[in-house]
């Protein structure tokens, strides 16, 4: 079965299992309702019965001829559901003559009274009865409650279509929302997977380079030259091997520790761009590139980031710069603050950036172009630092042709421990 396939199934069997916790669910509260609606409605009828029990014990309305309808009867009016249906008296006497006192009472079933409601089936009608004592004989009331039956049943039919329902839009949902919560899942298992593959394709590289070197240098006698050739090689791909590793490690630590916000500490962005400008000095000019600091703006260029984060923020973009533009061309960095905001921008005059290869530029290993060099994790690395800082990129091409990497931060308050760097300087 596909990857998609089984997360499909997956998606299916969780909302199987959560409409059936539904179903269950739904059962036991229609159960629940259903009893105590059921129970309310014969509360309502044995009260009425009782009632009319008393009505007909009274003194002044004994047994003689029949007393007609319950209506015709004075006496405490409730809201019984079943108000309207008739009732009937009838009276027992102690050697079991029944004798009805209501008119059109139908027959009574022969059974042992006692004080207490019960319903017993008459002609094929549901009948609520209940008895208080008559000298030897007893007084018999009863009423039809088969609307109860009928409300009951209606009811149930309801709550089965309603239910019905339920566990449709519930499964529906719950797959929709199964679907669409895996998704993420399966996007993320995916970039990990090229994740693995590619930084096993990075280190395999250089390890294969070592490998077939020593290889090579065992294999016969050479000369002192050839093994220093050699040598210097394997030093080149370790030491490769060794920034990989550093920057993966990196990676690791700051996916899990690196802080989203530091109050705490504050850097000025400018000041760290020029000495990143000093440092990168030699490598532009060992590859005859001119590389140029311009600083605009207030003299207040502080956000709110760990200096060593946003120094290495620096050293990739200039790094990256400097690695992609040809001899005689040019890197400008640029930092520029305004009243609210603080802009780093790093522009060169090479190839830049192709367009459908913008919107994957920060996916680790990824690379532009296929010129050698780098790991193809710096900018993954930058934008780490980016988006823990706050900050947010701008990605195009810039005034000198090439890439134009830029970065923006909202402004953070000057330290009273710091100067601005107008007050100390700048080009």
């Amino acid at each position: 079965m596909t990857r998609q396939g089984t997360q499909r199934l997956h998606a299916v069997k969780v909302a199987t299992a959560a409409t059936a916790v539904v179903a269950v669910t739904a059962v036991i509260l229609a159960v629940a309702l259903n009893l105590i609606q059921v129970h309310r409605l014969v509360q309502g009828v044995d009260s009425r019965l009782s009632e009319r029990l008393a009505d007909v014990a009274k003194p002044d309305v004994g047994p003689g001829p029949p007393l007609g309808e319950l209506g015709s009867i004075p006496g405490p009016q409730h809201d019984a559901d079943f108000s309207d249906a008739p009732s009937f008296v009838w009276q027992v006497s102690g050697v079991g003559v029944v004798t009805p006192l209501t008119i059109g009472a139908p027959n009574l079933p022969v059974r042992r009274w006692a004080t207490s409601p019960v319903t017993v089936a008459v002609n094929g009608s549901s009948f609520r009865f209940d008895a208080v004592r008559s000298g030897s004989g007893w007084l018999v009331a009863g009423v039809s409650v088969s609307q109860i039956d009928r409300i009951r049943g209606e009811g149930l039919i309801a709550e089965v279509l309603l239910g019905a329902l339920l566990l449709v839009v519930t499964f529906a949902g719950s797959l929709l929302v199964g679907l669409r919560a895996s998704a993420p899942i399966e996007q993320i298992r995916r970039r990990q997977s090229e994740f693995t593959a590619d930084a096993s394709h990075e280190l395999r590289t250089p390890l294969s380079v070592i490998e077939a070197e020593v290889e090579l240098a065992l294999s016969r006698p050479r000369k002192a030259s050839d093994y220093r050739d050699s040598l210097c090689r394997v030093s080149t791909e370790s030491a490769r091997l060794r920034s990989i590793v550093n920057d993966l490690l990196w990676l690791a630590r700051a996916d899990g520790d690196l802080p989203s916000r530091d109050a705490d500490e504050t850097v000025n962005v400018a000041t760290m761009a020029k000495l990143s400008v000093d440092r990168f000095a030699p490598v532009a000019d060992a590859a005859k590139i001119s590389l140029s600091f311009v600083y605009s703006g207030t003299g207040r260029s502080f956000v709110s980031a760990q200096p060593d984060s946003i120094e290495r923020l620096i050293g990739v973009l200039v790094d990256n710069s400097c690695r992609y533009t040809e001899p005689g061309g040019e890197v400008e960095v640029r930092v520029e603050d305004t009243e609210h905001r603080v802009t780093l921008t790093v522009d060169d005059s090479g190839p830049g950036i192709p367009e459908d290869h913008v919107e994957f530029v920060f996916d680790r290993f990824h690379r532009a172009t296929g010129r050698p060099g780098g790991t193809g994790l710096g900018l993954a690395i930058a934008d780490t630092v980016v988006r823990s800082t706050d900050g947010s990129w701008s990605v195009g091409r810039g005034h000198l042709g090439g890439a134009r990497m830029a970065v923006s931060w909202r402004h953070a308050p000057v330290p009273t421990s710091e100067t601005s760097f107008g007050d100390v300087g700048g080009d």
